[in-house]
């Protein structure tokens, strides 16, 4: 079944068909909330309302974008909205997020992996909340810029602009991480 028959499932009355986009895209929502917001407790309130929110003018989804797409502009205006921070200044107080990936080969590469993820998600944290929501969606979810584009609310071009001034950010702070712990080479 496709998502916009679940769509109009939930909109005929089948409310429980709604599960499946909370099991679905509350990771990434999360992930989204957190980079604008900074901290978990206030991801977890703006996820909660977003979907809150999505449920209620689910009757207003157009299918001109994914699914995903609609529900993740939602999140982040959310966010953005709850924080009432700017977004693309400099933040040093944000929280670490979760360290995922670790390889499952031996113990000496589950340290590697481990160091290597602890270090980007560090060198995340001290970028602004806007460069890591950036690279976070197009490196980590993997989404094109132009879903980029319909997430934040910015022109494909200026996307582009932020993701190459996000990459040369997250170069030059990674590599002054590496000379403070420089055993992850």
């Amino acid at each position: 079944m496709n998502e916009n028959e679940r769509v109009q499932q939930v909109l005929s009355g089948k409310t429980s068909a709604f599960t499946y986009f909370v099991e679905t895209y509350q990771d990434m929502a999360f992930t989204i909330a957190h980079r604008v917001c900074g901290n978990v407790q206030d991801a977890e309130d703006v996820v909660q309302e977003s979907f809150v929110k999505v449920y209620r003018n689910l009757h207003t989804f157009r299918n001109e974008s994914k699914f995903s797409s609609w529900l993740y502009r939602i999140v982040y205006n959310t966010a953005i909205t709850h924080s009432k921070s700017k977004l693309w200044l400099y933040d040093q107080e944000t929280s670490l997020s979760n360290v995922q990936g670790i390889s499952d080969f031996d113990t000496e590469t589950q340290i590697i992996d481990s160091e290597r993820t602890e270090a980007v998600a560090n060198v995340l944290n001290k970028m602004s909340k806007g460069e890591a929501l950036l690279l976070t969606l197009y490196y980590l979810e993997d989404n094109p810029v132009k879903e980029i584009a319909q997430i934040t609310g910015l022109n494909e071009s200026n996307v582009k602009v932020k993701l190459f001034r996000a990459r040369q950010s997250f170069k030059e702070l990674y590599a002054r991480y590496e000379r403070v712990i420089p055993d992850l080479q």
